[in-house]
């Protein structure tokens, strides 16, 4: 059982990773289900399917998720295991903090009810590993693929293509390293404290394991007081003294029964008659099971260096990177309807930012979105034919969308700033916004009727215009553009 565990958490763990670093979007046609699995994605996103399959699945085998499907609980497990060879038998028995652990759960849920999505944000197991998975690994694997690429290119092979590294965001980042810090001293040192005190999954998922009908169970007349099965717990619930095993903090590695020569440890069904003596004293500490059951009712319910560029002018003049505009109303992605939806339902694990091939989608830098995807358009632009962020996200905070649909989606509309324009500032021709508008909502217009030879300025038709971002993006006007995207509070269809 603990191969077989351990073969399947390593696929989990391996696949959801390159999910975070594809930027092909290609592995997730095939196994972006893996996402959707995920247990506080699937409640963002209402798959009532999805919770009941992980609950009932949880009642019979107990906290099996935690420690093959959860790719942070595998990473606490592979530090955990690393640790291992500076002190082997270094776990014992703890009491469990109860306080904190219902306690943090009640703050995830008062936080996603009311709508406070950045605890949702730092909460959720998934969103964390998704951060640290997109802002610490994927510079080296885009820079392997680069390097890749550069030999291939070198054989007249085009098998692969560079990609830009970049920064996305210092603030996401710096949670990344953070997390990256956090838990893995947690691992390094208490294996499994976090999992087991701090995340709102594992407490959750463990009051449901206590009444699950496939249990550890430690049979006293066998039980030698060794403790060896006790020293190889990384949830540190096993209490040899008193013959009982905390089963809302065992993660059913079976690291237990393996170290037990005497087969006092079993994996099977447990039996009435040994279920008071086996079962968990959670002890609730003051709080009731009645008030747990209302918990899990409102869950239920509820590059890092940039890359090199040189961009020149006809080899001379040195082109000045553009500048972020102050938007009144942030642009959100198309298929998430608007700032409301995406807020409510988005756990900020930036997998539709790690996908994004046009460079557009960046994290949020506000309080009350913090980490959650926005739209902008200096490095490029929102093609009318990319759906790519709609296919990833597994809290439908951004929906599936057809090419079709996400063509005619008006996310944003386009503002023309005169003094920026280069036909004010410099008296020159320019048809670059027109020439580049997918659905024609830019005309030119003379600028001066009364003058045979007036020049042209554009005159936008916020009834057409989508909000793609292809004139800001491809305007001329440094450093700021001419025209830039205010966001719509409500996407509409034009």
């Amino acid at each position: 059982m603990k191969k077989i565990r351990i073969t399947l958490a390593f696929l989990f763990f391996a696949i959801i990773t390159l999910l975070f670093l594809d930027f092909t979007g290609s592995l997730h046609r095939w196994l972006g289900w893996m996402a959707k699995i995920q247990l506080i994605p699937a409640i963002l996103a209402h798959s009532v399917a999805i919770i009941l399959g992980i609950v009932l699945f949880t009642l019979l085998f107990g906290r099996v998720y935690c420690s093959t499907v959860c790719p942070l609980g595998v990473f606490q497990d592979g530090v955990s295991r690393l640790s291992r060879r500076r002190k082997k038998g270094r776990f014992r028995y703890k009491p469990p903090l109860t306080w904190l652990r219902y306690g943090m759960l009640a703050v995830f849920v008062v936080g996603t009810v009311a709508g406070v999505s950045v605890i949702t944000a730092l909460c959720d197991p998934f969103a964390a590993y998704g951060r640290m998975a997109s802002n610490l690994l994927s510079p080296l694997y885009y820079w392997g693929n680069n390097l890749l690429a550069w030999f291939a290119e070198r054989m007249d092979s085009y098998a692969f293509y560079t990609t830009s590294v970049w920064l996305k965001s210092g603030i996401t980042f710096g949670v990344a390293i953070a997390t990256f810090v956090i838990i893995g001293v947690f691992a390094w040192l208490n294996g499994r404290f976090y999992c087991n005190t701090i995340c709102p999954v594992g407490t959750f998922l463990g009051f449901i394991s206590r009444f699950s009908i496939f249990k550890i169970i430690l049979d006293k007349k066998k039980c030698t007081h060794c403790k060896c099965c006790e020293r190889q717990c990384k949830a540190s619930c096993i209490d040899v003294e008193n013959g009982r095993i905390d089963h809302s903090r065992c993660v059913n590695c079976f690291n237990c029964i393996g170290s037990c020569k005497l087969n006092a440890i079993e994996y099977r069904p447990l039996k009435k008659s040994t279920a008071t003596a086996n079962d968990d004293s959670d002890n609730l500490q003051g709080i009731s099971r009645r008030k747990t059951l209302s918990v899990m009712a409102l869950l239920a319910i509820g590059g890092v260096i940039k890359a090199q560029q040189i961009q020149m002018d006809g080899g001379l003049a040195v082109i000045e990177d553009k500048k972020i505009p102050n938007r009144k109303t942030p642009i959100t992605p198309p298929g998430s309807q608007g700032a409301h939806h995406l807020k409510r339902h988005c756990s900020a694990c930036q997998l539709c930012i790690s996908t994004c091939p046009n460079e557009v989608l960046r994290p949020s830098h506000k309080l009350s979105t913090l980490m959650q995807p926005e739209v902008s358009y200096e490095r490029g632009y929102c093609r009318p034919t990319c759906i790519e962020c709609s296919q990833v996200c597994p809290s439908d905070a951004i929906k599936h969308i057809t090419t079709a649909e996400k063509s005619a989606i008006s996310i944003g509309y386009a503002v023309w700033i005169g003094d920026n324009c280069v036909v004010n500032t410099d008296d020159v021709t320019c048809t670059c916004c027109e020439r580049h508008c997918p659905t024609g909502a830019i005309t030119l217009v003379e600028r001066n009727p009364s003058s045979d030879n007036s020049l042209k300025i554009p005159t936008i038709d916020k009834e057409r215009c989508i909000g793609c971002g292809a004139c800001e993006n491809l305007c001329p006007a440094r450093p700021f553009s001419a025209i830039y995207v205010e966001g719509n509070v409500r996407h509409h269809t034009i």
